[in-house]
């Protein structure tokens, strides 16, 4: 794998939005990664993660991962991860070699950081990867949670999975009332990408297709994710449904939309958004969380 710098996907997406420089000046956040001090203690400290990867059949998906504080361990450049997807889950045993890419998420304190690279084993309750980049976010569109843990050791005794063809109505409505949504992304040679998406409940519209878009907001002009979107389209989503205990994934395609910047659905002006076709959806249902205290990000734009 290629990992040090922008690739080309990024640089292009930069260009066109023209923040070129801006983003320059931030490439050294792509560095490859030697954990420790204040970022090892925050994964030491977290419950939650998103993992991104291919499953045996080689489509994307996006899964949480819940465990007690001590399940993400750092050490230098690699991470362990005590837990792993549960039996019937899109990414449950996922192959080991492939690029993998991880989130470790504090809704309360509205703070992320990214952690990209190869899966090295894959174990019944444990992963680890060898990590090529790790990087901190802003807390902009994070709506603040106080997460609730129910029986985390045993969760896969008691969630369930099923399998769907497209998006039942029961889905298009979890989707309607969400503000946080999960993007996981990848590109042929710089790796996989996990990224939070958060707005307004509506911020992402559902057509009478059955496909998806978005608006996409300002963010770090890194781009990462619309870089690798126009190099590899597949994508995976993940909705969580934080009263019922509910993980809606989707495994598809997305599009990087031009559009006219303010025209309708352009909420924050930017003139970008992303187009998405699901071609495979999945939903677990039971697993052992609950969300309290909502309390909206207050740079959510307003829904046009």
């Amino acid at each position: 794998m290629t990992v040090s710098g922008f690739h080309d996907g990024e640089r292009a997406v930069q260009r066109r939005a023209g923040v070129l420089d801006d983003a320059s000046r931030l490439s050294g956040m792509l560095a490859t990664p030697h954990l420790g001090g204040a970022m090892s203690r925050f994964l030491a400290d977290r419950d939650l993660a998103i993992l991104t990867g291919r499953d045996d059949a080689g489509e994307l998906w996006t899964s949480p991962l819940l465990g007690w504080p001590g399940f993400l361990v750092a050490h230098d450049s690699t991470l362990t991860v005590r837990t792993a997807p549960s039996a019937g889950e899109p990414l449950y045993r996922l192959p080991e070699g492939q690029p993998v890419a991880v989130m470790a998420l504090d809704l309360a304190i509205r703070r992320r950081i990214r952690l990209n690279g190869t899966l090295t084993r894959e174990g019944e309750h444990e992963l680890e990867i060898s990590l090529h980049q790790a990087y901190g976010n802003c807390p902009r569109y994070i709506q603040q949670r106080h997460l609730r843990h129910g029986d985390v050791e045993d969760a896969g005794g008691h969630t369930v999975t099923h399998r769907y063809g497209n998006l039942r109505p029961e889905h298009i409505a979890l989707i309607g009332r969400a503000d946080t949504f999960i993007l996981g992304t990848t590109h042929p040679t710089h790796g996989t990408d996990t990224s939070h998406r958060g707005g307004s409940p509506g911020f992402v519209r559902v057509e009478e297709s059955g496909e998806l878009w978005w608006p996409d907001y300002p963010g770090n002009n890194l781009f990462n994710s619309l870089g690798n979107i126009i190099t590899d389209p597949t994508t995976a989503l993940l909705f969580l449904d934080f009263t019922t205990g509910t993980a809606l994934q989707i495994s598809g395609r997305s599009a990087l939309e031009w559009v006219r910047p303010g025209a309708a659905g352009d909420d924050a002006e930017t003139g970008r958004r992303v187009h998405f076709t699901p071609v495979h959806v999945a939903v677990t249902s039971g697993l052992p969380f609950t969300a309290l205290d909502l309390a909206s990000s207050r740079d959510n734009p307003t829904l046009t």
